[in-house]
């Protein structure tokens, strides 16, 4: 028998302790959420039959990486149309999300906690036939026991920082024990690819971020429609995915702008919308009239709240003008695809390590710019208002970037498909 390096064995021992913590909390978690009803699945309990024939998991831990799931799952399913698919998440918003967004043959459950009892019944109800991790879910005992029961696995997206490396390199027995039987390991960029071969995991290799062939977000056309009625020749501008601190920033800039521009309207979408009340205080303190979207109220004030789930796409494919957030505190920065695919030229801050290669690509191609702080982003904004052929441009070179990444789609199912086929299938000629 091999013997399981001593972190892998110490998580293992302190994972089996505080199984019942974990269990009580991820139970109350979706019950405060009301989804109480599918907190078991949770603990693995099974809320739906397996589908017949060959099943497919894929794992993503949260909105961003559940929603990049679905075009793959779909090219997935035409490539191979004799396979169903079962989508995980962790996350009460992500599944909320992708409820009404699931392609043919495919299902969300509620991914089972890294205990084993929950990972048990997990895999004894769903026997998936073959695995796809996205981007960090790297559980140890989840990828003990599928390595146990010999199922093919990929890792797609993967990316790890430089210190996460270094970590990585005094332990490497673990992190071979860790990653040495995915079949495929797809890197989001070249740095991550040459970090895992670094450590002796010659699967790995640099393609196209999963994020980049996602597609367009969805839209609903005739809410559209209604708000652009609302608006009707009023300009505006988005601040998206705001997390603490930058709020403050994006209310500093709408202030400046709306001295030369005194219709412009801000929409703002906070990351998380439970920060709403929060973010509406911030904007009455600074002396600026604000409307919520969650009270049911139009976009009639300076400052639109958009404290909502579900319609980011919206909001994309009303302005021509989008800051995406994450990137002026030490977030890692958000996915700018998102934007880029309805045709807005995209501003963003400093601080985007987890995109790292996707901006500067994005720069070189005119689609985006980065700027430091609120007077930075009020000076690029009055410059874009102030001429309509330089918004043109940049958001007609957006569009085109996105497209181009789009394409990669098909080479990566092809090799994806390839990777999960059964042994026998694979050695066929």
């Amino acid at each position: 028998m091999i013997r399981r390096p001593l972190p892998l064995a110490f998580y293992a021992a302190l994972s089996a302790l505080a199984y019942p913590l974990f269990a009580r909390r991820e139970r109350a978690k979706l019950a405060d959420a009301g989804m109480g009803a599918r907190a078991q699945e949770r603990l693995g309990h099974a809320g739906a039959p397996r589908p017949a024939g060959r099943l497919v998991w894929l794992h993503a831990a949260s909105v961003g990486e559940a929603l990049s799931a679905l075009p793959l799952i779909r090219a997935l399913g035409t490539a191979r149309p004799g396979w169903s698919f079962l989508l995980t998440s962790g996350t009460v918003s992500s599944a909320q999300i992708v409820a009404d967004r699931l392609p043919p043959r495919s299902l969300h459950q509620f991914a089972p906690i890294d205990g084993r009892p929950a990972l048990r019944r997990f895999l004894d109800h769903w026997h998936p036939d073959a695995v796809v991790l996205i981007e960090s879910e790297l559980w140890p005992n989840l990828l003990d026991m599928l390595a146990q029961m010999a199922i093919p696995r990929a890792l797609l997206n993967a990316r790890i920082s430089d210190k996460t490396a270094r970590n990585w390199g005094r332990a490497p027995r673990t992190a071979q024990a860790l990653l040495g039987g995915f079949a495929m390991i797809h890197c989001q960029d070249r740095r991550t690819a040459d970090h895992l071969r670094a450590l002796g995991l010659q699967a790995a290799s640099a393609g196209q971020n999963l994020k980049s062939v996602a597609g367009p977000l969805p839209v609903d056309e005739a809410g559209l429609a209604r708000l652009r009625d609302m608006l009707g020749q009023r300009p505006v501008w988005v601040a998206s995915s705001t997390h603490p601190g930058e709020d403050e920033t994006m209310i500093a800039a709408h202030r400046a702008l709306l001295l030369d521009h005194p219709d412009l309207l801000l929409i703002l979408v906070p990351r998380h919308p439970e920060r709403a009340d929060g973010i509406e205080a911030l904007i009455a303190d600074a002396g600026l009239s604000v409307t919520r979207r969650s009270r049911g109220e139009g976009p009639g004030g300076a400052v639109y709240l958009a404290d909502t789930f579900g319609e980011t796409g919206l909001w994309y494919a009303l302005a021509p003008i989008v800051c995406l957030c994450g990137s002026f505190t030490p977030v890692g920065g958000h996915n700018p695809f998102e934007p880029a695919h309805a045709g807005a030229a995209i501003l963003h801050g400093p601080l985007y390590a987890n995109f790292a290669e996707v901006y500067a690509d994005f720069a070189q191609a005119g689609g985006a710019t980065e700027v430091a702080d609120a007077q930075a982003l009020a000076r690029a904004i009055d410059g874009l208002l102030t001429h309509p052929a330089r918004l043109a441009a940049e958001r007609t070179a957006a569009r085109a970037f996105a497209a181009a990444q789009a394409r990669a789609l098909d080479q990566l199912v092809a090799q994806l498909a390839t990777a999960l086929e059964p042994p026998t299938a694979q050695a066929t000629p």
